[in-house]
C-alpha cells in the first residue's frame, strides 16, 4: 500500500500546536543576537559622537580632508542594492520560485564581496596617505597637512582610532555576512534544499544582512558627511 508523503511547511507552527507569534527558534535567535549588536553598534558610535561633537569646530578633521567619500559614496550604494536584492531573494522563495531566489542571492553575495574589497581598498589608501589608528604617520602626506595647521594635531589619534574601529569591525559583520550567505548560496539553495514550505535560513540570514546595512547607513552620515 503506498503512503502519500506530507509536504511539512516548517515556517508555520504544527497544526495541533497553539498558535503563537509565528516566530521560530532560528529567527528568534537572530533577533536576540541582533539586540546585542544594538548594543554593541549604540556603544561604538556613541563614543564617536561624544568625541566628534564634543571638540571645538576647528579641533577636528574635516572628512572631506582626509576620506574619500567619493569611493564609499558608491560602496554605501552598493550596498543598499545589495539590501534590496536581499529583499527579492526572500521574495522569491517565499512565492516558491527557487530559480529566482538562486539569482538575487548571488547578486547580494557579489554586492557584499564588492563592498569590502572597495573598503579594503580604501584602507590601503588611507594608510599610504598616512592615516593610520593611531593618527597620523610621521612624514607622510597628512602629517605635512598636520604641520601647516591644516588637520588637528590634538585630536587626530582619536579620529584614527575610532574611524578604524568601527568601519573596521562593521567590515567584519560584512565579511561574517557574505560568508553565511556564500554557505546558504552553496548547500542549501544551490542543491534545491529551499522551497516555499522551508526558507528559514533566508529569512534569518535576511534580518542579519539588513542590520549590517542599516549600521553602515548610520555610520557613513555620522563619519562621512557630518
Amino acid at each position: 500500500m503506498a503512503h502519500a508523503t506530507a509536504t511539512v511547511d516548517v515556517m508555520r507552527p504544527p497544526a495541533p500546536a497553539e498558535r503563537g507569534v509565528d516566530v521560530y527558534n532560528l529567527k528568534l535567535g537572530m533577533w536576540v543576537f541582533l539586540a546585542s549588536e544594538v548594543m554593541f553598534f549604540t556603544a561604538l558610535i556613541g563614543s564617536y559622537i561624544v568625541l566628534r561633537f564634543g571638540a571645538s569646530p576647528n579641533q577636528w578633521a574635516q572628512p572631506g580632508k582626509v576620506l574619500s567619500i567619493q569611493i564609499t559614496a558608491f560602496n554605501t550604494f552598493l550596498l543598499i542594492c545589495s539590501s534590496v536584492s536581499m529583499v527579492k531573494a526572500y521574495a522569491s522563495i517565499a512565492d516558491g520560485n527557487v530559480k529566482l531566489m538562486k539569482a538575487w542571492l548571488l547578486v547580494t553575495i557579489l554586492c557584499g564581496a564588492t563592498f569590502v574589497g572597495i573598503q579594503v581598498y580604501e584602507y590601503i589608501h588611507l594608510i599610504e596617505h598616512g592615516f593610520v589608528p593611531s593618527g597620523v604617520r610621521e612624514g607622510s602626506e597628512l602629517a605635512e597637512l598636520v604641520a601647516k595647521g591644516v588637520l588637528p594635531a590634538a585630536t587626530m589619534g582619536l579620529y584614527g582610532s575610532t574611524f578604524f574601529t568601527m568601519t573596521g569591525f562593521h567590515g567584519f559583520h560584512v565579511t561574517c555576512g557574505v560568508i553565511s550567505m556564500a554557505y546558504l548560496y552553496f548547500t542549501k539553495a544551490l542543491p534545491g534544499k529551499y522551497s516555499k514550505q522551508n526558507y528559514g535560513g533566508i529569512e534569518t540570514v535576511g534580518l542579519y544582512w539588513h542590520f549590517v546595512d542599516l549600521v553602515w547607513i548610520i555610520l557613513f552620515t555620522i563619519v562621512y558627511l557630518i
